[in-house]
């Protein structure tokens, strides 16, 4: 008798190691003395438009303590996710989540996985977008194309701050300006226009800009012909452009932002600049501005997050989408972090935990982004790798 009692307890104290072992262990981003029971979402980011994947997005979960579980979205738009068992929200970002972000409720179960659909993995606008239609571009066709919608707003609509702060992104297209018969028809000779600018991205609004638009950014007339040209809202002192670029095919050109080229795919590309005159950057400060892409160490694209304006007025700039909802710098293992976008009510436990407000990049919480293209979606339509660049910024802002 005495025996058999013994081989039952061996053989329920295997049983138990057994299913011990079979059991999903993952760690949370937080804590990685902790083991929690898993199990795993998979799935495709989707633009708006159903057809187009993205690379690059931010896919979380949040459990109970604040802990955040994440990945990101391959060139593909293909992801996986161990994360913890139970009810939760599938967060789905780009660009840290201020102006495309969806959640998707789901149940995970221990050891199982979960495919999202398609249909339900879209990424969703909530940012107000706005463009000034220009002559020789027209990114409005690639937001268009993405699913996604922006308003067109005129050149004189610029002078007016009420009307841009309902924005979260203004669009500037190449040959973009005023007219004769509107008053004003170069940036150069209207301050009001380049206050406005600077007090939009001041208070949080994210600008893009390409070629000639960079008249909007430095100064210049219709475009910046020579450094410390009259006019615009970045200190000279921060980028010179001139508009000596001839016509042809730029070989070789380099994706040195890691991030931009694992969401695109590739790091390597030709860019075919079929118009002339288009602006070369002479000289920029690295400390101000990130280079995204280049050609032997000349800049093609650039952008920022550091702008700051301590005399522009604090004003609330973007769309009531976002009121319930802050940006912040969570903290990782390692000392590393990651952007995200969180509902205002969780913040307190996130501030114990030591996130930050604002994004993890640095420079002025409080401004938006600007981003500065030497080529751009042109009239002819032919832009080849250049346009998934372009839809990186649409979705980056």
């Amino acid at each position: 008798m005495g025996k058999h009692y013994l081989f039952i307890l061996l053989s329920v104290f295997t049983l138990l190691i057994n299913c011990k072992g079979d059991e999903s262990m993952s760690t949370p981003d937080d804590n990685p003395s902790t083991v929690v029971q898993t199990g795993k979402i998979e799935g495709k980011v989707m633009a708006n438009n159903g057809t187009k994947p993205i690379g690059g997005a931010i896919i979380f979960t949040i459990d109970s303590n604040n802990k955040v579980y994440h990945t990101y979205s391959d060139a593909n738009g293909n992801f996986s996710l161990a994360t913890p068992e139970g009810n939760t929200t599938l967060h789905i970002q780009t660009g840290g989540g201020q102006n495309f972000r969806t959640e998707i409720p789901i149940t995970v179960k221990k050891n199982e996985t979960i495919t999202i659909p398609a249909t339900e993995s879209k990424l969703t606008q909530v940012a107000k977008m706005a463009y000034v239609k220009g002559s020789y571009d027209e990114i409005e066709d690639i937001i268009t194309a993405l699913g996604y919608t922006a308003t067109e707003i005129t050149y004189q609509d610029l002078k007016n701050l009420t009307k841009i702060a309902q924005y979260d992104i203004i669009f500037l297209n190449c040959g973009s300006r005023g007219t004769a018969q509107t008053g004003t028809t170069s940036p150069s000779s209207d301050a009001l226009v380049y206050t406005n600018l600077s007090t939009f991205v001041a208070n949080g609004g994210s600008l893009y800009s390409s070629d000639w638009a960079s008249a909007y950014l430095v100064g210049g007339d219709t475009n910046t012909t020579t450094c410390n040209a009259p006019g615009g809202f970045i200190n000279d002192n921060l980028l010179c452009l001139k508009n000596t670029g001839s016509s042809g095919m730029y070989t070789g050109c380099t994706v040195s932002n890691t991030a931009l080229a694992a969401a695109i795919g590739f790091n390597t590309l030709d860019i075919n600049y079929d118009l002339g005159s288009w602006e070369k950057i002479q000289a920029y400060d690295p400390t101000f501005w990130e280079v995204l892409v280049e050609k032997n160490n000349e800049p093609l694209m650039i952008r920022t997050g550091h702008y700051t304006n301590t005399t522009a007025p604090q004003i609330p700039v973007g769309t009531s989408a976002n009121n319930n909802f802050m940006t912040i710098c969570h903290q990782i293992t390692s000392g590393s972090s990651i952007t995200i976008t969180i509902n205002t009510g969780s913040w307190a436990s996130h501030q114990a935990h030591g996130d930050t407000q604002g994004p993890c990049s640095g420079g002025n919480s409080n401004s938006g982004k600007i981003y500065y293209t030497t080529f751009h979606n042109h009239a002819t339509g032919n832009i080849g790798k250049a346009e998934p660049i372009l839809e990186y910024v649409i979705l980056n802002l």
